[in-house]
């Protein structure tokens, strides 16, 4: 399967990715992981990166789209993926767009996560990303486990808070979000790919209403998968033998039969005639 999940930031998209990568067995491809990869490598697409997101800003549309092609391109996609925070703005959703019809993968789901602003802050606010794994957690409603241990470092999760989750930039992303990415809700509804579930309350909640809404999908992709299978040709009967209107010749006699029983009565014939003289 292959989803886009859509949303403000805080409204809980890496929680319900991570689950739905546990669920599916797809990749999770966040465009923010992919960047600050770039950032702690120290590249140029890193150092623009940076700038970007330290001020609330979004990265520049050529430098994301490239690196998702490339991700595309690994073979834990192929099955499917989860796209979490791309596209963010219609140029983006129409490259995606065309970038998805040449590999012939076409989205299948479009998930809206609904969340009200002022609940936005505060998520945002007790949001801690794993330093080693790079795992997302939330201080208020996903914390981590008790005794649980990082899968990378094997050690207690060593949370930190990104330069972008503090309430100085909350205000700034969210008028971005609102400018730029809200349009895409109406790109997506258009193409009847969208669905939008209410993101608020406990977090098991929220992923069962996200099984919901992709279950709901399952048969609407059976028919689209059923209506792109390639319909092949009839096959050909053989035309069935002509039966020849010619009418059967009659049966004969062997000439030899007919030879002996003319020839028999013949000399019957003369011999009545020659005993009579």
């Amino acid at each position: 399967m292959r989803i886009v999940l859509l949303g403000a930031p805080g409204s809980g998209k890496g929680t319900q990715s991570q689950r739905l990568v546990e669920r599916l067995g797809i990749p999770q491809i966040s465009t923010g992981d992919l960047l600050r990869a770039a950032v702690a490598r120290g590249t140029e697409l890193g150092r623009a990166a940076k700038e970007a997101m330290d001020g609330g800003r979004l990265v520049d549309d050529a430098l994301v789209l490239d690196m998702i092609r490339e991700r595309l391109g690994e073979p834990d996609a192929r099955r499917g993926f989860i796209l979490d925070g791309f596209p963010r703005n219609l140029a983006q959703a129409h490259a995606l767009e065309r970038l998805l019809a040449t590999l012939h993968k076409p989205l299948d789901a479009v998930v809206q996560l609904e969340v009200d602003y002022g609940e936005l802050a505060r998520r945002i606010a007790g949001r801690r990303t794993c330093a080693d794994c790079g795992r997302v957690f939330n201080l208020l409603t996903s914390p981590p486990a008790a005794n649980e241990t990082c899968p990378r470092s094997g050690t207690p999760h060593r949370l930190i808070q990104r330069p972008d989750d503090n309430e100085a930039t909350v205000a700034e992303r969210l008028r971005v979000y609102d400018e730029k990415t809200r349009p895409l809700i109406d790109f997506y509804r258009a193409r009847g790919l969208l669905k939008v579930i209410n993101a608020e309350g406990d977090v098991e909640e929220v992923t069962r209403r996200l099984a919901q809404a992709l279950a709901a999908l399952t048969p609407l992709k059976r028919r689209r998968a059923k209506a792109a299978r390639p319909v092949r040709p009839a096959k050909r009967r053989k035309p069935a033998a002509k039966h020849s209107r010619k009418a059967k010749p009659a049966l004969r006699r062997p000439p030899a039969a007919r030879r002996g029983q003319h020839g028999r009565a013949g000399r019957g014939s003369r011999g009545s005639r020659g005993s009579r003289r």
